[in-house]
């Protein structure tokens, strides 16, 4: 088999043959699509967890160019990464800051979520401190029961963010968790929620203390519960490619046929080459545990990333299989700290170089982070975000007339 095109890869020509490759030109795609599925709702893309271990500034960037209104992180820590690379946008911070952390928020320009009274006097002693006012989401929790306000304590909490001159109540939110669901009663659940938040926000109006901004829908939501569109649709898997929902049954197709848009793209693709080949005769038993024989003589490949690199050593038993040549090849052994081994099986045209693709397309087949959810008992996300800091994240771009951005370094 031919070598593959390997984009540049930092550390140069003797790099580790491992990587993980950005379309940016994807992201762009799939920001129109969700705009497009969710208008007139603006569309905050949820960039937190390094955008689920794609890059946080460059998935960023490219989802504001695509015409994403907002931005969300998990951390202060992250609003403030986005900033120093440069991102002005809006950052939603989607849990509350802690408060020895407020003095950041405001000179970060970040707003942070609100939902405790200790939260809401640090965030305006800090406001107040720096001579500015602090737009706040306060969250309520409407049956996640993770974090939020309580509905009964959520006037009390507004009247004392209001109190301060330097706060100002910008939206009130709430989060899914059965959004996704399949259960008709996951469905009840969801609408309910969606009755407490507006509720609540009928409340407050009537007071005048209401808010600007409503918002409640994750990927999930925004696509399956027009209802819940509201202002502002928070989209994080589905920013990636990747379907929200985990029983494929069709929810997806049919909110985009409705819209007229386009399917989504998924933006990562993980990948490697074949660092050495040897054949062993039936009965060898490869790797650790020597946990499975060889049915008869085959092709042992060599393969250059492992659990480190966010390859479960449950992979192996779970039967999962990679891409070379555009052929499944399952694991011929349980998976290593730095490597996994193949089963090639009498495939004689098995190289060194040969690329290796462990998630995304190859030939007429694909591989896919929800295919590995599935396998592995999780969800994509899980899959996503565990793809280990040391392989490098390559970003390019497929948008038309874009720069082909081969090998450039992501953030």
């Amino acid at each position: 088999m031919s070598a593959p095109q390997r984009p540049r890869l930092p550390g140069g020509a003797g790099a580790r043959p491992v990587w993980a490759r950005i379309d940016l030109g994807a992201v762009r795609h799939n920001v129109a699509v969700l705009r497009r599925a969710c208008a007139p709702a603006a569309l905050c893309a949820v960039v937190k967890a390094d955008a689920y271990g794609h890059g946080a500034a460059p998935v960023a960037r490219a989802a504001l160019e695509a015409g994403a209104a907002w931005l969300a992180v998990a951390t202060v820590e992250e609003g403030v990464e986005l900033r120093q690379a440069g991102v002005e946008a809006p950052v939603l911070v989607l849990a509350e800051p802690p408060p020895a952390a407020m003095d950041e928020v405001v000179r970060r320009r970040l707003t942070p979520a609100l939902y405790s009274r200790a939260g809401v006097a640090a965030a305006g002693a800090a406001a107040a401190r720096a001579g500015t006012v602090l737009d706040a989401h306060v969250k309520v929790d409407t049956g996640m029961h993770r974090v939020g306000a309580d509905p009964g304590d959520l006037d009390a909490l507004v009247d004392e963010l209001r109190a301060r001159p330097a706060l100002r109540l910008a939206a009130l939110w709430t989060h899914f968790p059965v959004a996704d669901g399949a259960d008709p009663g996951d469905r009840v659940f969801t609408e309910a929620q969606l009755a407490a938040l507006r509720a609540c926000a009928g409340r407050l109006r009537s007071t005048g203390a209401g808010p600007a901004l409503l918002h409640a829908a994750n990927s999930a939501g925004a696509l399956a519960f027009p209802d819940a569109r509201l202002d502002l649709v928070r989209c994080g898997i589905a920013l990636y490619g990747v379907n929200p929902f985990p029983v494929v049954d069709g929810t997806l197709a049919g909110v985009l046929a409705a819209t007229g848009a386009d399917g989504l793209r998924p933006v990562l693709s993980l990948r490697a080459e074949i660092t050495h080949v040897r054949r062993h005769g039936a009965g060898a038993r490869p790797s650790y545990g020597r946990l499975r024989p060889l049915g008869s003589p085959a092709a042992v490949a060599t393969v250059p990333l492992g659990y480190a690199d966010g390859v479960p050593r449950r992979f192996f038993g779970a039967g999962g299989a990679v891409l070379v040549g555009g052929r499944r090849r399952p694991l011929a052994g349980m998976v290593t700290m730095d490597q996994i081994v193949l089963d090639c099986g009498d495939d004689g045209d098995v190289g060194v170089g040969d690329e290796v693709v462990l998630i995304g397309p190859q030939g007429g087949d694909e591989v896919s982070a929800t295919e590995w959810a599935g396998l592995l008992g999780t969800i994509p996300h899980e899959v996503l975000c565990g793809i280990g800091k040391r392989v490098p994240r390559v970003v390019q771009d497929s948008a038309p007339g874009a720069e082909a951005g081969a090998g450039e370094e992501g953030p």
